[in-house]
């Protein structure tokens, strides 16, 4: 009897193959047309690892690490080589918690809890006992438990975080990765085996160390190790405040809403963020030359309602401050510069009218009267409808805008009367000990609702725009990001609990023929992890009301 065969295109090449042959095998047959590994495969617009054996004719498409896919399971899988190291150097019995927390120099920084000793000589055994794995390519396997055999798995383990995770999952079971006896659950796909993990390396750092990787860009070279010490030091503080309110993974934060004890969490976290800002006024008032607070930020930083806060703040210190938002001087729609995808580019300088505002910036500071304007998002055209502005004695400009720290927005204002401010949503929480969640996965959720509600933007079209609008944040804002005077964390504990569920109505609508799909499915994914909680109690000033609305600023 014939062996059945079935068709695989990928590339325009067409080619037969036996059923139940591994994608990890095909991969190999078209590797020579790519320069980086094959990490994951699409298979008719589905993704899949490599492990994974051809069921029927399919068309492939292959992902490395230039691929956004690709790359996250680069540094996931690396991850679980660092997990399996440390504890095989360190044994069990030393550790009682590996955790990684936030980006550090295209890195992620990792702290050990208990009695081990991480220091240079124990991370250079770790690194050379992972580089003997890369080299003895073992495989990654999976495996599929019921969600009672996973908790009852990571109980015995030590790993209560994940424990608790589950505790709160819907589905019936879930998978789980194994490395030479080393057994953790990741949220997302792995590469095949450990022989791909080859471009990695450690640094001591804080008290702590940075597991660092390649950049998507540079698949094969691991960038110099160039930490940036006052984002860290937010970031860090943001981890100390999970930590005072008992919460540092999405199993705490659940378990908090579940037990009604949401409230008293919305109002301490509020606290916290009123007490920084009103810190940061007091900065300002102890510095009279300074005239102009700027404020930027990466998109859906929260930078509008900040603006207003601040000033409410400053208010209360007896200045007379005046918010504008820089987003305000967009040239018209029609005269907005495109990227290299035909797209509008509005994160490039180019689509801010640079000439009319500072023209309009030094008159109020001569103590002009001008008319500011506003721009329509929905009809993309500048309008002026009577807003007059004047400074006197003690007035002040609040100025938010993605490239307010970039002296080129501001070339003609005086240097010295500006206060910098860096905004972001960094988020402190963990989806447990060894699962991240990127920061970017927040913002692109609150831009999602926000653009639905106020500018008629679909959740189809947001995803689309993000890879763009992230190319901007990259060139455009985190560069200047350490010049910045002082820095705030708009990230809010609580927050991916309660935008859940205005976020998942607008994920379902995307079709699973659409290119967006694949991203809005993994949201989806995330978002299954968090217990939704309803909005009434989140403060009408709060920095979440400026995207899930019912804000008392005008925003």
């Amino acid at each position: 009897m014939a062996e059945q065969m079935a068709v695989v295109e990928s590339r325009g090449e067409k080619k037969k193959y036996p059923y139940g042959t591994s994608f990890y095998k095909i991969a190999k047959d078209y590797q020579h047309h790519y320069e980086q590994d094959i990490l994951l495969v699409m298979v008719n617009g589905r993704l899949r690892e490599l492990h994974r054996e051809l069921e029927e004719d399919c068309q492939l498409t292959f992902l490395t690490a230039e691929d956004k896919i690709g790359f996250d399971a680069y540094r996931r899988s690396m991850i679980l080589l660092l997990l399996k190291a440390i504890y095989h150097m360190g044994g069990h019995a030393n550790i009682k918690k590996v955790c990684a927390h936030y980006s550090v120099s295209e890195g992620y920084y990792f702290t050990v809890d208990g009695k081990l000793k991480v220091d240079k000589e124990f991370l250079q055994h770790v690194k050379a006992y992972m580089l003997k794995r890369v080299e003895e390519d073992i495989p990654i396997t999976k495996r599929n438990v019921s969600i009672a055999d996973a908790k009852r798995l990571f109980r015995h383990y030590g790993m209560i975080d994940k424990e608790k995770l589950f505790k709160y999952r819907t589905v019936s079971t879930v998978n789980l990765y194994d490395l030479d006896e080393f057994e953790d659950y990741f949220y997302g796909y792995m590469v095949y085996s450990t022989g791909y993990l080859k471009y990695f390396d450690m640094h001591l750092y804080d008290e702590g160390f940075v597991l660092q990787f390649p950049t998507r860009s540079h698949p094969r070279v691991v960038p110099e190790f160039l930490p940036e010490t006052k984002i860290f030091h937010v970031q860090k503080e943001s981890l100390k405040w999970g930590k005072m309110l008992d919460i540092s993974t999405v199993g705490d934060l659940n378990e908090r809403i579940v037990n009604g004890e949401i409230n008293e969490l919305i109002l301490i976290q509020e606290a916290l963020q009123e007490k920084k800002m009103g810190e940061m006024a007091e900065q300002i008032l102890n510095n009279p030359s300074k005239r102009l607070v700027m404020i930027a930020g990466p998109s859906s930083s929260g930078k509008t309602t900040f603006s207003h806060r601040l000033s409410i703040q400053l208010s209360a210190h007896g200045l007379k401050p005046h918010p504008i938002a820089v987003d305000d001087y967009f040239v018209d729609r029609d005269k907005t510069p495109v990227d290299a995808e035909g797209k509008h580019n509005f994160e490039c300088l180019e689509a801010i009218d640079v000439k009319q505002f500072n023209q309009d910036m030094n008159a109020l500071l001569a103590g002009e009267r001008v008319e500011l304007p506003h721009y329509n998002f929905k009809t993309g055209k500048r309008e002026y409808k009577g807003n007059y502005k004047q400074l006197g004695e003690n007035d002040i400009l609040v100025l938010e805008g993605i490239h307010c720290l970039n002296d080129q927005l501001s070339h003609s204002l005086p240097r010295d009367s500006k206060f910098k401010i860096y905004i972001s949503a960094l988020t402190q929480l963990n989806i447990d000990e060894h699962n991240r969640i990127p920061t970017t996965d927040g913002r692109l959720l609150r831009r999602m609702i926000r653009d639905a509600r106020t500018r008629g933007t679909s959740a189809k079209g947001t995803i689309s725009m993000w890879p763009s609008v992230r190319r901007g944040e990259e060139k455009y804002i985190f560069p200047f990001q350490e010049e910045a005077d002082v820095m705030f964390n708009s990230a809010l504990i609580y927050e991916l609990a309660a935008l859940k569920l205005y976020a998942e109505p607008l994920l379902f609508s995307i079709d699973p023929d659409e290119p967006e799909f694949l991203e809005a499915k993994r949201l989806l994914k995330f978002l299954d992890y968090f217990v939704g909680m309803p909005s009434e109690s989140i403060p009408h000033n709060s920095i979440l009301r400026e995207f899930v609305g019912g804000s008392c600023f005008n925003v």
